[in-house]
C-alpha cells in the first residue's frame, strides 16, 4: 500500500466515466417511473386496479432509486434498482405474461438485462449481494424460459393488448440488452486503456513521491512518510486508491515498490549531506505482493548499499492484512532485514482481528494507530479509552507509537496527554513535494530553505 485515505480523498465524481454512469442511472430511474405511470393510466381506464397497483409500485421504485442515487448512495441505489426490477419482471412473467399457444412469454427477457447490469456493477464494486442478484436473475430466466408456470393469479389480457405488449417488451428488452453489451465493451476498453497507461507509467517516469510530515509532541518535524502519486499525461492526477489495486492485480507492485524504495533511500542519502536534514527519518509503505516476493530481501539490502542510505533512519510500513498467509517465512525475512538496522512499523494498527498476536510475533518497533480510532477518540468516551489502551500496550511492549490522521488540535492534545509521542495528519501538513518539505524543516531550524535535491 502506497497511500492512505487521510492523504488522498478521491471522489468518484471526478471520474468522467463514473459521472456519466451516475447520470444514466438517475435519468433511467426517472424514465422507469414515467413508464410505470403511463401504464397505470392505461390500466386505470380499463379498471384493472390490481395491475394499476403494480404500476404504482414501479413508479415508487423508480423514484426511490432516483433519490438514493441523487443523495450519493449510488451502490445502494443500484442494488435496490436491480432488486425492484427483478421483482417486477418476475411478477409480470407469473401474472400478466403467462405463455399461450398464440403469444410467448417475453417479460422474462428483462431478467437477462438485469443480470447484465449487475455484472457491470460487480466490475465497478464487487459484492456478494450483487453476485446473488445476478444468480437469481439467471436462474429465473431459465425457469421462465422452460416452463409456462400457470397459476390461479393469472390476469387474462385482451388479445390486442397482449400482441402489442409482446412486441413492445421484446423490442425494449433486446434494446436494453444491446445497450448493456455496448456498456460492457466500453468498460472493458476503458480498463484495458487504464492498464496500458499504468504499465507504461513506471517506464515513462510518471510516478513521483510526496512527503507528509511526521512530528513529535512539540509538533517539530522528525521525519516524513513517502507517498506515491501518479501524474498521467492523459488522465491527470490519478488517485492511489484507483491505481494501487490495479497495479497489484497486474503484478506491477514489486517494480513500483522498488521504485519507491529507491527514491526514498536516495532522499535519505541526500539528507545525510545536510546538517539540518540528516536527523530526519523516512517511512515507506511495503505492498503485499512486494513483501512476499522472493527478491524482496535482496532488493532492500541492495538498495541500501547502492544509495548509501542509513538504515537506522528508514522505516518500512507493513499492514497486518498482508500477514494472513505465509506468516512464518515473512517473519523470518523481516527478522533478517531487521539486522541491517532498519525499522518496521505495523500500519493501521487495530483494524484487523489479531493485532496483539502479531505484535508478539513480528519484529516491529513501531505501531501506527489507525485514523478511525483517532476520529472516534474525540467523539466518544469509549473511543478515547480505547486509544489510550492501545498507546499503553505499545509503550509497555517497548514500541514507538505514532497516531495518523490527526486533523484537529483537540485530537493532538488528547493523544499527547495519553502518552503518544509521534503524530501524522493534515493538522501538521498535507503531503507535499520534496522541496516544500525540506523548506519546512529548514524554516523550523531557522535555516535558509533548500532548493530540493531532486530525489522525489
Amino acid at each position: 500500500m502506497m497511500s492512505h485515505p487521510d492523504q488522498t480523498r478521491p471522489n468518484d465524481n471526478h471520474d468522467p466515466f463514473y459521472a456519466r454512469m451516475v447520470m444514466v442511472y438517475r435519468y433511467g430511474s426517472l424514465a422507469f417511473a414515467a413508464a410505470g405511470l403511463a401504464w397505470a393510466v392505461v390500466f386505470s381506464f380499463m379498471g384493472w386496479w390490481g395491475v394499476v397497483a403494480l404500476d404504482f409500485a414501479i413508479v415508487a421504485s423508480g423514484l426511490a432509486i432516483y433519490m438514493l442515487i441523487r443523495r450519493g448512495h449510488f451502490a445502494a441505489g443500484l442494488l435496490a434498482g436491480q432488486a425492484a426490477l427483478m421483482a417486477i419482471a418476475t411478477t409480470m412473467a407469473l401474472v400478466m405474461d403467462v405463455p399461450t399457444a398464440e403469444y410467448p412469454r417475453v417479460s422474462h427477457l428483462y431478467l437477462l438485462v438485469i443480470a447484465a447490469l449487475g455484472y457491470l456493477n460487480y466490475q465497478r464494486a464487487r459484492s456478494t449481494a450483487q453476485l446473488v442478484l445476478i444468480g437469481i436473475c439467471l436462474a429465473g430466466f431459465v425457469v421462465f424460459a422452460s416452463a409456462p408456470l400457470a397459476n390461479p393469479f393469472m390476469v387474462a389480457m385482451p388479445d390486442n393488448l397482449r400482441v402489442g405488449g409482446t412486441w413492445a417488451n421484446a423490442a425494449m428488452a433486446t434494446t436494453m440488452l444491446a445497450a448493456c453489451i455496448h456498456a460492457m465493451h466500453a468498460e472493458f476498453a476503458r480498463k484495458n486503456s487504464f492498464r496500458r497507461d499504468l504499465t507504461a507509467a513506471l517506464w515513462n517516469d510518471e510516478f513521483r513521491l510526496v512527503y507528509q510530515p511526521q512530528v513529535d509532541t512539540a509538533q517539530a518535524t522528525i521525519g516524513a512518510e513517502a507517498l506515491l502519486r501518479w501524474h498521467s499525461p492523459s488522465r491527470g492526477e490519478v488517485p492511489p486508491v484507483e491505481f494501487i489495486p490495479e497495479a497489484e492485480r497486474l503484478g506491477l507492485m514489486p517494480a513500483i515498490g522498488g521504485f519507491v524504495l529507491e527514491r526514498g533511500c536516495q532522499t535519505l542519502a541526500d539528507w545525510a549531506r545536510h546538517p539540518e536534514l540528516r536527523h530526519l527519518k523516512l517511512s515507506v509503505n511495503v505492498s503485499a505482493s512486494q513483501l512476499v516476493h522472493d527478491d524482496f530481501e535482496k532488493t532492500v539490502r541492495d538498495t541500501l548499499a547502492r544509495t548509501g542510505a542509513d538504515p537506522a533512519l528508514l522505516t518500512l510500513e507493513i499492514t497486518e492484512s498482508m500477514l494472513l498467509t505465509e506468516m512464518e517465512p515473512i517473519v523470518a525475512r523481516l527478522e533478517r532485514l531487521r539486522e541491517t538496522g532498519l525499522t518496521f512499523a505495523l500500519d493501521d494498527f487495530g483494524t484487523g482481528y489479531s493485532s496483539l498476536a502479531y505484535l508478539r510475533r513480528l519484529p516491529v518497533q513501531q505501531i501506527k494507530i489507525d485514523r478511525s480510532f483517532v476520529h472516534d477518540a474525540t467523539n466518544a468516551l469509549r473511543g478515547a479509552q480505547l486509544v489510550k489502551n492501545v498507546i499503553h500496550i505499545g509503550r509497555d511492549l517497548g514500541l514507538d507509537v505514532l497516531a495518523e490522521g490527526i486533523e484537529t488540535p483537540a485530537q493532538h492534545a488528547l493523544l499527547s496527554a495519553a502518552g503518544c509521542e509521534y503524530f501524522q495528519g493534515y493538522f501538521y501538513g498535507k503531503p507535499m513535494p520534496l522541496a516544500q518539505f525540506e523548506a519546512r524543516v529548514a524554516a523550523e531550524g531557522g535555516e535558509v530553505p533548500l532548493a530540493g535535491n531532486g530525489a522525489g
